[in-house]
């Protein structure tokens, strides 16, 4: 295999910083006033929650009253800004630098509290008390697949329909797909229109017992075969309970309906996270295509956890060589080499030894007094032997230039991954940020996170 040449001296060998045409900027992103809410949303595991709370922090300590919504259960978020734990109420942040005017909330989802308030806000008490004592309902609200998306969606409606912040922030549900957070709202119109629904509610809508037997009689074939499914007191639970909601559904949809159109207006932000790796790339490109489908307005991409080197024109084939020189010291001792050592003699790691020395005129070299040869044997060498101290620390600079050489390929591969996105996205605008040696845990690692999230889009940490 050819060795490409060696990059000039006055590039970086590794990665090339991103181009103006697709650089994203933070700063004005978040101070922008018509900005109102920026989606964080991504696959799983790629420093979604991180940095929605990096940017609502620079955001609030650039003036901005800022809150954000994290539907991460791990509580890594109350955590990293000094709060003992977050509920379904905003609670402000405190430490910020305040300074500039702005404030800093924070909350987690709550989805079962989030359901129980819609239906305490939409449901006369009587009603209302039916409904939260459904089994049913206690188990639809409790986890039922797609319900925390869907009460994401809402809360962020709630939020935004008070008018008390500037700028939300939303940590999206980490879900299988991070399609789920868009998907919610028109799976909850299908589920509400579906065909199941309309004969849930067929009984109480004929009323008494005209109701009961047109189920008995007309759907008794679908009854039967839901009731050997979910049982008979299930089936029951869930009639009443659908009988029950049948006055909130259409409130449903028109929530639903005026959410997706908030998430398409023009003060909002979708910023898809991703590390610099494929499947997350991959992911993070279906999102951008979804996105313009569905004329989402995405502001760009933030390739989170970006490695970078401060000796990045070393390259790999340069440290690795110069490792295998210092672990085989005999090499560079050679003027030709490994070719040197097989020509010479006195072959490195050879059984056998020459009988005698010869001196640097040729001649034999002289013996002791009883013509015998020195007492430890003939000197396979006249080079001299290197002390411990030394050779454990060309040991240890080997092993240094061996994991040097390893942080330049995975640089390598990271910059591959990262230019066969924009070759696919040129019109995405990116900031990358660097990794970090350990896991954010206070405000100050926010505040650290949110400078390389501003200054990713100019100029990568480390590789200058």
């Amino acid at each position: 295999m050819s060795r490409r040449p060696e990059p000039a001296q006055d590039q970086d060998p590794v990665r090339e910083h991103l181009s103006p045409a697709r650089a994203l900027e933070i700063d004005p992103l978040i101070e922008n006033p018509d900005t109102r809410i920026v989606v964080c949303c991504g696959s799983g595991g790629v420093g979604k929650t991180t940095t929605a709370a990096a940017l609502g922090l620079r955001a609030a300590e650039r003036g901005r009253k800022v809150v954000v919504l994290t539907i991460d259960p791990a509580r890594r978020l109350a955590q990293s800004m000094g709060i003992d734990s977050l509920d379904n109420t905003p609670r402000r942040v405190k430490g910020i630098d305040d300074s500039a005017g702005g404030e800093l909330h924070a909350m987690m989802l709550d989805m079962k509290r989030t359901f129980d308030e819609i239906v305490e806000a939409h449901a006369d008490p009587e009603r209302a008390a039916a409904i939260l004592g459904n089994p049913f309902y206690q188990s639809l609200s409790a986890g039922f697949a797609g319900t925390q998306e869907y009460m994401a969606m809402e809360k962020l409606g709630q939020l935004r329909s008070r008018d008390e912040w500037d700028l939300i922030v939303v940590d999206t549900p980490p879900s299988r797909s991070a399609l789920d957070f868009l998907d919610a709202p028109k799976r909850l119109g299908s589920f509400l229109d579906g065909k199941l629904i309309r004969v849930l509610l067929a009984p109480a809508k004929m009323g008494g017992r005209a109701g009961m037997k047109f189920l008995n009689v007309g759907m008794s074939m679908m009854t039967g075969a839901l009731g050997k499914v979910l049982g008979g007191q299930l089936l029951r639970d869930v009639q009443t309970f659908v009988a029950a909601m049948d006055s909130m559904f259409g409130g449903f949809r028109t929530r639903a309906d005026a959410t997706y159109k908030l998430l398409q207006a023009p003060g909002t932000a979708f910023l898809v996270v991703a590390a610099p790796e494929r499947d997350a790339l991959r992911e993070a490109a279906y999102f951008v295509e979804r996105l313009a489908a569905e004329d989402m307005p995405l502001a760009g991409l933030v390739l989170n956890r970006v490695h970078g080197s401060g000796a990045g024109r070393l390259s790999a084939e340069r440290a690795l060589a110069a490792a295998e020189n210092l672990e085989d010291s005999r090499i560079v001792d050679q003027p030709h080499g490994k070719a040197g050592l097989r020509n010479s003699p006195d072959t490195y790691g050879s059984s056998e030894s020459p009988a005698r020395n010869v001196t640097d005129g040729g001649s034999p070299a002289t013996e002791d007094a009883e013509g015998a040869a020195p007492e430890d044997g003939p000197t396979e060498s006249t080079e001299p032997t290197a002390p411990d101290g030394s050779r454990s620390v060309e040991r240890l600079t080997a092993g240094l230039l061996r994991l040097h050489a390893e942080r330049m390929q995975l640089l390598e591969r990271e910059r591959r991954t990262r230019d066969r996105f924009t070759a696919l996205h040129p019109e995405v605008a990116m900031t990358e940020v660097a990794a970090l040696p350990g896991d954010v845990h206070d405000l100050a690692g926010l505040r650290d996170i949110g400078e390389r999230l501003a200054a990713g889009g100019t100029e990568l940490p480390g590789t200058a």
